[in-house]
């Protein structure tokens, strides 16, 4: 469900000081102003709803994905499992580093120069941005080889993935993205304050910083060439699985349980695809298009009288694109984990209710969750 989104402000020529720490104290007034009179509508409780969303949703996912994970009939799943808890934990953690700086401006309104008057935090706003942008797509990408692995190749799968090799490729991607992250702290690349002031974030086309343009490219293909694993590998799971579902319908009738199995795995893996692309997407593609044009989101400064509808446009498409990423975090726990076994769930309520009620005189078996469907819970 997508939370609905506060109008784009637009911003005139008295809002320069939102964006210079340095400004006087006479040109942060008038930004009050401006911001007050054009911007009235945004409120704080935006910004704080997504966070209590994203950290209720998450800590429900890692408390459940511990309880799964400590199951004997689950090991085989083990290492599925610690790669969603890894994602739940990422997303958490990424909310709880970033939410709050986003709150506070806006409890300034929207002045950035009021909460970090040094720019230091903008440094590190971008960096968790960057960080924990990039890692939830590089975990969906390890779970989707993993599934694969697991779907296509079972033998290999259970004789040879152990939890040491999940945990090993886990903290690779953990700190070569960390690596990554930090690189405009070292001097290649910058992070630097978004329109419409409330965020920091790579500053992507038309900047001379020395390696800003290459640090900027190689985020933008990362995150593209983490979607297409991810949409590669799950397409040839799900292309396996309907293939295994022909072959068992020829051969001999199919279980309930191994319907049930297939249909779920499905849905899933099309969920974490629909979310990954409606969400980060759109951000990425539009970076691409503003480093090869040399632009960048510096006109939506300007006064909007100056700017033209086109360009208007495309400054609150930017906008869009950036809270659809944001989403991502608040969405994965519930895709991954809580909202599909709700729904197995109720599908068997259901089942037994149809079960127990076919049955005359004799009480239906009821239908619970097999060890082999317990492990696609996760």
């Amino acid at each position: 469900m997508k939370p609905s989104q506060p109008p784009p402000c637009r911003l005139n020529s008295t809002s320069k000081g939102m964006w210079d720490p340095n400004t006087s104290d006479v040109g942060k007034e008038k930004s009050n102003l401006t911001k007050a009179g054009d911007c009235g509508s945004v409120s704080v409780a935006f910004p704080l709803t997504m966070m209590i969303t994203g950290m209720v949703g998450n800590a429900l996912a890692i408390a459940l994905v511990c309880r799964s994970y400590k199951k004997k009939e689950n090991k085989r799943k083990q290492p599925f499992l610690l790669c969603i808890s890894s994602l739940a934990l990422t997303d958490l953690t990424g909310q709880l580093l970033t939410s709050p700086v986003v709150i506070s401006v806006y409890w300034s309104n929207r002045q950035w120069s009021k909460v970090d008057p040094s720019g230091h935090l903008c440094a590190f706003f971008g960096f968790c941005m960057t960080a924990f942008g990039l890692c939830p797509l590089f975990i969906a990408s390890a779970m989707a080889v993993e599934r694969l692995l697991a779907i296509r190749t079972p033998h290999w799968y259970s004789s040879h993935m152990k939890t040491r090799a999940t945990k090993t490729v886990l903290l690779c991607i953990w700190t070569s993205i960390l690596a990554f992250a930090v690189l405009p702290l070292a001097g290649v690349g910058q992070y630097t304050l978004q329109w419409p002031g409330t965020w920091c974030f790579i500053s992507a086309g038309g900047n001379p910083i020395p390696g800003n343009t290459f640090f900027a490219t190689t985020f933008a293909f990362l995150g593209l060439m983490a979607l297409s694993v991810t949409f590669t590998c799950n397409l040839a799971t799900i292309m396996t699985l309907i293939s295994r579902c022909k072959h068992k319908t020829s051969s001999l009738k199919p279980s309930k349980h191994w319907e049930r199995i297939t249909t779920e795995t499905m849905i899933q893996l099309m969920g974490i695809m629909s979310v990954l692309f409606a969400c980060w997407s759109p951000l990425l593609v539009m970076m691409l298009k503003m480093i090869s044009s040399h632009t960048s989101v510096e006109h939506c400064k300007q006064s909007s009288v100056i700017l033209s509808m086109e360009l208007q446009k495309e400054c609150n498409f930017f906008l869009t694109a950036v809270r659809l990423a944001s989403l991502n975090q608040i969405l994965d726990p519930w895709v991954y984990l809580l909202l599909r076994k709700i729904l197995l769930r109720k599908v068997c309520q259901v089942a037994n209710a149809i079960s127990n009620c076919s049955k005359d005189g004799q009480k239906g078996e009821p239908i619970i969750l097999e060890p082999e469907i317990r492990q696609t819970e996760a």
